[in-house]
């Protein structure tokens, strides 16, 4: 099957649209290292410059990888404590991402239209209460098996490799119910096994042919840059104020979708 879907008149009906596209990379990449939910940015503007869901959110998923990547990197100073967990949470998490990304590409594409808006909001719902899910897991005395944490590992991952939104704030809370450590360095591991998740998802939509090339390579060039400066916005940004405004739109974009998958 081919790489990338047919959309090599994308840049010619859209010139416009691609300086968007990359604006919207790097904003959304940042906002993943600062807060999560970039996607609710990234993924929605795709559909609305015209490409379908499916290969929206797959497109998304193989943009935003090289970003989380240079984010990884720049939590390298944290992973010390943690890393040892990645020992045994990477094959649960890979193998998470690739069952993930199965069932969204052996589903039919018109029940993940009607199942977007409900993903949307359980994203928006993740982020509104993201406070909340941190201090009921961090604030644990008593830690879960460890077996437990690493099936509701690769429970996230599914959800992960199949949308992903707010995939991050699920495997920090996840992670706080049998790891000891610091925020930062929950987040350092948080941020490797995202990019485990993606890149493993991606390399299934590319061979599926899922990939819209053209806004996808702008998304992921505004993503790579954003990812780059994270860690000087981070420094610069209310994370609290950006989830708030990002909440604000995700119930926005939950009712579009759902106007569109039932309202047609």
């Amino acid at each position: 099957m081919p790489l990338v879907s047919q959309d090599l008149g994308f840049s010619s009906q859209n010139p416009l649209a691609l300086v968007a596209l990359f604006a919207v990379g790097f904003v959304a990449s940042s906002i993943n290292a600062v807060a999560g939910g970039g996607s609710l940015l990234s993924f929605p503007l795709l559909v609305a410059f015209g490409v379908p869901p499916l290969a929206a959110n797959a497109t998304n998923a193989v943009a935003l990888w090289p970003g989380s990547l240079a984010s990884a990197y720049g939590f390298r100073d944290q992973l010390a404590r943690t890393k040892p967990h990645l020992r045994y949470l990477t094959l649960p998490t890979i193998t998470g991402a690739l069952l993930g990304a199965w069932l969204l590409t052996h589903t039919p594409e018109r029940l993940f239209d009607f199942v977007v808006p409900l993903l949307v909001l359980l994203a928006t719902l993740l982020l509104a209460f993201q406070a909340r899910i941190r201090k009921a897991a961090l604030g644990q005395k008593a830690r879960v098996p460890v077996a437990l944490g690493i099936f509701l590992q690769f429970l996230v991952s599914v959800y992960g490799g199949y949308f992903g939104a707010g995939m991050g704030i699920v495997m920090l809370a996840v992670f706080g119910l049998f790891i000891e450590g610091t925020l930062h360095e929950l987040n350092a591991m948080k941020a490797w096994l995202g990019v485990a998740i993606n890149l493993v998802a991606s390399m299934f939509f590319l061979r599926e042919g899922l990939l819209w090339l053209v806004p996808g390579f702008s998304v992921m060039a505004g993503a790579i840059v954003g990812g780059y400066f994270s860690a000087r916005l981070s420094q610069r940004i209310d994370p609290n104020k950006l989830r708030r405004a990002i909440v604000v739109l995700g119930f926005a974009m939950t009712a579009w979708f759902f106007r569109a998958a039932f309202f047609r």
